[in-house]
């Protein structure tokens, strides 16, 4: 498993040192196509490689001529199966920690939750490759108070990292009977406002988590994105009377997320590139507008 995993990665790293060169090939191309199509002498210094690069293009498509990149590779196999996600905490977590970690485990489906304990960081994301893990989340919290959430996807990455914010679990809310039991089905999405390349980026990273529901599924989960500010909800809707009279109820827990890092790895990689970082010159109201409109 070892040897595989090395060989995997090494692979990995290959193709993403070839995107530089993919993306001038690329560009190169381009500049061929629009002078054929524009009717427009070829540019000089493409005048040499014009006839190998023109029978290229003549044998590609829409979907071929496209560059990929390593992100292309990173979910490139999450529609062959099920997500599969261990959930875990900081050292020694306290009450309310545990307790939110246990209902995020019925959150995202096919999660598995365990404790801790003295493992380190490396060990966990060994062990998840070894057993084929999709996922790990990792759940901080700061004087009993969940503050922070990273999702490191496997086997290669991305890890991104989110800050915690008004946590209410459902152990929170007095009135059991109102909402109701937590339903086991396969959610549908909601990824409200994630319309930047950023936004999309991290939408994909977030609805990675969940597999696809039915179509009669009646449980929902929403990320609604306002001011870079992601509002998690969970709800399940009825109909007693038909269509017309549809019935939505919260069943918690509820949250918002401020995402402020993607690294280009798992969260065991220091040395892991940085795809995207918040800023101090970001925390303005003008310019707070990084994941959607």
């Amino acid at each position: 498993m070892l040897k595989r995993n090395i060989r995997l990665r090494r692979e990995y790293l290959y193709r993403k040192s070839l995107e530089g060169k993919e993306r001038l090939l690329y560009e190169k191309k381009r500049k061929i196509r629009e002078a054929l199509e524009e009717g427009k002498p070829i540019p000089t210094e493409l005048r040499n490689e014009e006839a190998s690069l023109r029978q290229q293009i003549d044998l590609e498509d829409e979907n071929i001529g496209v560059p990929r990149t390593h992100i292309d590779d990173e979910y490139a196999n999450a529609t062959e199966s099920d997500p599969k996600i261990l959930l875990t905490t900081s050292r020694n977590p306290s009450a309310p920690l545990t307790q939110f970690v246990k209902e995020l485990s019925f959150v995202f489906p096919n999660a598995k939750r365990i404790n801790r304990g003295g493992q380190v960081i490396s060990e966990i994301i060994e062990t998840c490759r070894s057993h084929e893990f999709t996922d790990v989340i990792l759940v901080h919290e700061h004087r009993g108070v969940p503050d922070g959430l990273t999702i490191s996807h496997l086997p290669f990455g991305p890890t991104a990292y989110f800050g915690l914010l008004n946590v209410v679990t459902r152990h929170d809310i007095k009135d059991k009977k109102a909402i109701g039991t937590m339903p086991e089905a396969y959610p549908h999405l909601i990824l409200n406002n994630f319309s930047t390349k950023l936004g999309e980026r991290t939408a994909n990273i977030l609805k990675h988590l969940f597999p696809v529901p039915k179509a009669d599924t009646k449980r929902i989960i929403t990320f609604a994105n306002q001011s870079d500010y992601v509002s998690f909800r969970h709800h399940v809707y009825e109909k007693h009377g038909g269509p017309k009279s549809l019935e939505l109820k919260e069943i918690g827990p509820r949250f918002e997320l401020r995402l402020y890092q993607i690294k280009l790895g798992t969260v065991d990689q220091n040395e892991a590139q940085i795809e995207w970082v918040i800023r101090s010159y970001m925390n303005t109201s003008r310019k707070r507008k990084v994941l959607g409109d």
